[in-house]
Formats: C-alpha cells, sequence, structure tokens
C-alpha cells in the first residue's frame, strides 16, 4: 500500500499537533521553553544548543525550547539583520547607514587581527543591541501567542 504525499504531510502535522500541543506539560513551561527557542534561534551564535541550555537552566520545557529555535534558527536571523542594524544604531545615537557600510567594509576587509580593535566596538554593538531587542521581542510575542492557544486548547479539551 502506498501513500500518498498529502498523507504524509497530512499525518506529519498531526502528528507534530499531537507532540507539541499536547505535551505533558504545563502551558506555561511550555509556552516559555518555545519563546527561549525563538530568541535563541533569532540571535546569531546561538541555536537549539543554546535553547536546550536556558530551557534546562530555566526549566521550561526542552522540546518546545529546541522547535523555536529551529523554527528560526538562521533564516530569521539573516532576515532580521537590516533591522537589527537600524534598530540597535538607532538605540546608540548612530547613523545606521554609516554602520551598515561600515559593516559591509568589515566582512568584505576580514582579518582577524581587525575582531581587537577597538572601533570595531563600534559596528558590532548596534547590531547585538539590535538583535537582542529583535529577540527579546520576538520570544515574548511567541510566548504570550502560544499561551494563549495552549490555554484555549487545554480549556477546550477539558471541557
Amino acid at each position: 500500500m502506498k501513500i500518498s504525499r498529502p498523507e504524509l504531510s497530512r499525518g506529519f502535522l498531526d502528528l507534530l499537533y499531537h507532540k507539541f500541543f499536547r505535551i505533558n506539560d504545563t502551558p506555561h513551561r511550555v509556552a516559555a521553553g518555545l519563546g527561549i527557542g525563538v530568541f535563541c534561534g533569532i540571535m546569531p551564535a546561538m541555536g537549539p544548543v543554546a535553547a536546550l541550555f536556558l530551557a534546562l537552566f530555566l526549566r521550561v520545557n526542552r522540546a518546545a525550547a529546541i522547535l523555536g529555535s529551529l523554527a528560526t534558527n538562521t533564516w530569521l536571523s539573516i532576515v532580521t539583520f537590516l533591522a537589527s542594524v537600524k534598530l540597535g544604531s538607532g538605540l546608540m545615537g548612530l547613523n545606521w547607514l554609516n554602520v551598515r557600510s561600515d559593516w559591509w567594509a568589515f566582512l568584505t576587509q576580514f582579518r582577524w587581527l581587525n575582531l581587537f580593535k577597538f572601533s570595531v566596538l563600534r559596528i558590532i554593538l548596534p547590531v547585538i543591541i539590535g538583535y537582542v531587542v529583535i529577540a527579546l521581542f520576538l520570544g515574548l510575542v511567541t510566548y504570550l501567542t502560544a499561551l494563549i492557544i495552549l490555554l484555549k486548547i487545554k480549556r477546550d479539551i477539558n471541557r
């Protein structure tokens, strides 16, 4: 018996729904894990391993943290780069166009010694600040959205 592609996709989505939304954990712990995962997925140089360690440390759902991290890892941090440059530069009172062009020059003329120059901090810090603010915001939005959905699902199941 051959299973068609739509049936296989539907089966995977059903499995994902049951594994994620019916996790035997409190809605708060699952939603917090997901929010932490999204935060770690957006931040460059962080990812599933960092999400797992943070979830262990904060005692939230590890599976949700890994899932959130994998859902946003790399592809979203690339998309949010320009936004982080703009936001971080604005918060530091810098011109974002100058920071962006300095980043481009830093990347195209990369030398390991340049990492130790104090002036590099001038272009790295705005981007890091921007990423942290964006990751915190999206992590919090993810937490609140997941918490509302999970509480509704739990309430509907208990009826």
